[in-house]
Formats: C-alpha cells, structure tokens, sequence
C-alpha cells in the first residue's frame, strides 16, 4: 500500500508585538510658541521617535498652561489613562520640563511605574536604570522647579516695586477696578456701582450693632456681589473687605504697609472703629501673640494622620500633640528639643566628601550643557526678532516721510512694534538671568545635601522649617519615633553605593570609584 506523502511547512514566525506609548507635550506661555517650543514641533519629534523605534502611540495629551501649579488638566487626563491602561507602558515627552515642573508631578508619575523616555535628552528612565541616572534625572527635576522659582521671584521683585511707587500690584478687591492710568501703568480706581457699597458696609458694621452674618445679608440686599459671578457676597468675603487696610487709601503687600495713589473709600477713623468692633467680637481675642513654631505644618500624628501643633506651656517650653480630629488619640506630648534632635540625627545622614562634591558637580554641568545651550538659542531667536521689529519700524518712518503711509497708521503699528520689541528684551533678560544663576543654584543643592546638619542648627524656626519642607514629606511621630521620606534626589544621596560598574566612563562622567557617597 503506497504511503501518502505529507509536506511538512516551517511555521512563520510570529510577528514581535508592539509596544504601546502615549505622548505628552506643553507649553507653559504663548510666548514658547514663539520661541520654538511649540505643540506641533513636540508631537512631530514624538511621533517620529515612536516609528523609529517601532512604538504604537495610543493616546496624545497637550497642555498649553503654566505648570507651576500641578492639576493641569490634560496632564491629569494622562495619568488617568495610563492606571486605567496597565498594558500601556512607555511615556513619550520631548524632555524633563515638559513634563513635570514641581516634585509632585515627578513623584505622582514615579509611582505608575513607566518607561519615561525624554527623546530630546536621549535618556530612558525605568525601574532598572541606574541609581545614577535617577540621580542625575532628580537633579534636573530640581533644577527645572529651581528655574520656575527664579522666574516667579522675579515676578514679586516686580511687585514690590510697584507697590513701593504706592500701586497696588494685584487684582483690584471689591470696590475698586483695575484700570489704566495716565503713565500707562495699571492700577486701581473706585468701581463706581460697588465702592458706595462698600463704604456703607464700614458704616454698618462700625456701629456695633449688627454681626458680620447680618451686616453680609444688609450688602447682599443692597447689591453687594461678585463681579464675575453677580451672586451675592459671603460672611468671609465681608470679613476679608473689613479688614483690608487698602480701602483707607494704604494697603499691605508682602508684610510691609504702603502709602497707596489710589482714592480712599474710607477714613482712617473708621477703618479702626471698624477694627475695634472686630476685635471685640471676636472669640480668640484673648489668646495672645501668636507664635512662630518650627515645625508647624510639617508633622503628622503616625497612630491617626491628624495634624501636630505646637503650644506653648508656662511662656518657655514648646510641646506637639496630636489635634485629636479624628478622635481622642493616645499619642502623648512631645517636646520641640526632641524632634529637633531627631531631625538633626537625619540631616546628618546627607554628608559627604569633598571628593565626592567635585564628582557629582562635574556631572552637574555636563548634565545640564543642553539647558544652557537652548536657552542661548532661544536669546538668539529673540534677538534676531528684536532686530526685525526695529529695522521693519525704520522702514515705515521712512514710508511715513515719503507719505505713503499716514502718521495715524504708522503711530498705531510702531506703537504695536515696540511693545513686541520690549517684550522680546524682557524675554531675553529672564533667560540670561536664569543662565546666571543655573549653575549656582545646582551647586547650592549639593551643598545644602553636604551641609544641611550645620545649616539646620544654626537657622530660626521658619528658615528651619523651609529647610525641613525641601529636604523631607511624609513627615509622622508615633510611639517616641520620627519618620520621614527623603525627597529625591536627597534619597539617592542617602543610599546609594557607589560600585565600580555604575557608570560606563565612556557614557559620561566618570563614577567608577569605589566609594560610598556618603558617611553618618
């Protein structure tokens, strides 16, 4: 019987399985559109990162907002999708700041656990990367909320010196508009529909007679709102207007009362009988002085999560106890020399050697070469539009004397000209400041990591208390004992061991000593 004869086929192989990616871009200002940072170019790089590297992107989030504050929405939406999409995995961003710009952005996308891939720095952060790279990776992460903080300190140098030309230099409160004055400068004037209000408002309420719940219900019945809103005032709101010396023609800024420019919508005399009857109203009125406790704020209790607050016994001795929010708690009462001591003990965990303060500096600045260099792109951009606007306003002056423009139309556009013209210079003067400053602000974190026990004990409780906040979280006190995380990259300074196969020489500075970073 002849046998059948069967052809036996190699099985095809299988097809590998792609990964899958979202991408996220921002912009913090229109003015970055400008200057190269825009939407359209993050996505194309992103995308074209993605087919080289054969990743399926699933899903794009932009943002086009300040990420000084985290919540962004899309940003938000993003980490939304990647929990409810374990599969999805890799995290495409064009670089470090266009991701997170403050610690709890970084820590809140640390915890999902992805492959981070910042294309433009050619870097891969995941869970097995080297304690170096997440080193360096926590540095550039300071750095980037360092520059932001920069920019906002300038913002308030800013702010007081309007004010110190008696400005208010703020959003104008209830009873006043902001409006533009005779030099061009904003400031505030009465808002003719709701400063008479608030006037009689002073009135009612410095007679005595009424409360605040009543006097609030008086302003709403006569028209007292919200401007945006139109709804009526509240008890707090009507507590907030009475006590803001601005209505008296001064106002307060950043602690220190200034000698306002604007119209007053009330004496003096008033606005302290005003004080008066608050003060005697008021149900705290005996406590006493308040009191500057270090470590306000910052403790929680470890047996319930309800905050610890200082007191004061006797007029010398300062002790923490739990507030009990939640319920009577056991914890007992804890002298302020003793977390002292305790946050000291941890401080003193952070030092190191000179040695080893020169090798991560070398790797500081090698790091963060890139920064530096666009942000000199950027000032060259900026200075080649400056140079465009001033040449196109010459061109005009010479159209307006030839007459084939009018001097209406050539005031209105050179007008328009010089003030994108003031804003690239003011552009390019924060960049070169922050250039300034980068490196210096990079070394001081290094040797705040060095000499944070030193600097801790020789501070007063708020500086004490600014210190703590920057270098622990999740700080708790429970059954005599202290706890706290270190925040990054003060951790990797903590733990980290230094082995000879840390770091490739060949792939950057050179970590390949076989010392410990740190000793305590």
């Amino acid at each position: 019987m002849a046998k059948s004869s069967r052809i036996w086929r190699s099985p095809q192989p299988a097809q590998p399985t792609r990964q899958r990616a979202v991408i996220y871009a921002r912009v913090s200002s229109k003015e970055q559109e400008r200057e190269g940072f825009s939407i359209p170019a993050q996505l194309k790089l992103l995308k074209d990162y993605a087919d080289v590297n054969g990743v399926t992107v699933v899903a794009e989030h932009v943002d086009v907002e300040t990420a000084k504050q985290s919540g962004r929405t899309n940003f938000s939406e993003m980490l939304a999708f990647l929990r409810k999409h374990p599969t999805v995995r890799i995290l495409l961003v064009e670089k470090t700041d266009r991701l997170y710009r403050n610690l709890k952005d970084w820590v809140t996308v640390d915890e999902l656990g992805v492959e981070i891939h910042l294309v433009k720095e050619g870097v891969v952060l995941s869970n097995d990367s080297r304690s170096s790279e997440k080193f360096m990776h926590g540095i550039k992460v300071l750095m980037a909320k360092n520059y932001i903080d920069n920019l906002s300190e300038e913002t308030r140098k800013g702010m007081i010196e309007k004010a110190e030309q008696g400005l208010w230099p703020s959003f104008a409160p209830i009873g006043y508009l902001n409006v533009e004055g005779p030099s061009g400068k904003k400031v505030i004037a009465v808002d003719p529909h709701l400063g008479p209000l608030v006037e009689r408002l002073f009135g009612w309420y410095a007679t005595g007679q009424f409360s605040l719940k009543e006097v609030a219900a008086k302003a709403r019945r006569a028209g007292l709102s919200y401007r945006k809103s139109g709804t009526g005032v509240g008890i707090s709101t009507v507590h907030t207007i009475l006590r803001n010396r601005i209505y008296t023609g001064a106002f307060e800024w950043l602690g220190k009362t200034y000698k306002g420019s604007h119209d007053a919508l009330v004496s003096e005399d008033l606005w302290f009988a005003v004080q008066d009857v608050l003060d005697n109203r008021s149900a705290s009125k005996v406590r006493g002085s308040r009191h500057d406790f270090a470590f306000t704020g910052m403790l929680t209790c470890g047996h319930c999560g309800c905050a610890m607050v200082g007191e004061l016994k006797k007029k010398k001795y300062i002790y923490y106890h739990c507030t009990g929010f939640k319920g009577k708690c056991g914890e007992p009462y804890v002298r302020e020399e003793v977390l002292e001591e305790r946050f000291a003990g941890l401080l003193a965990e952070l030092r190191f050697d000179d040695e080893v303060f020169e090798l991560v500096q070398r790797a500081l600045k090698e790091s963060f070469g890139d920064e530096v260099r666009e942000r000199a792109a950027a000032v060259q951009r900026l200075q080649a539009e400056a140079e465009r606007l001033r040449k196109r306003i010459e061109a005009m002056y010479v159209d307006k004397l030839d007459g084939t423009v009018d001097s209406g139309f050539f005031d209105r556009m050179a007008a328009q000209w010089r003030d994108e013209q003031a804003r690239c210079m003011k552009d390019i003067e924060r960049h070169n400041r922050a250039d300034d400053s980068y490196m210096d602000s990079g070394v001081a974190l290094l040797r705040l990591a060095q000499d944070a026990h030193r600097i801790f004990e020789a501070k007063g409780p708020d500086e004490k208390r600014t210190l703590l906040n920057f270098v622990f979280s999740n700080c708790s006190w429970a059954n005599g004992e202290l706890s706290v995380d270190f925040r990054q990259p003060f951790d990797l300074l903590r733990e980290t061991d230094l082995s000879p196969d840390t770091k490739n020489p060949a792939e950057g500075p050179d970590f390949s000593q076989n010392r410990r970073w740190l000793r305590g």
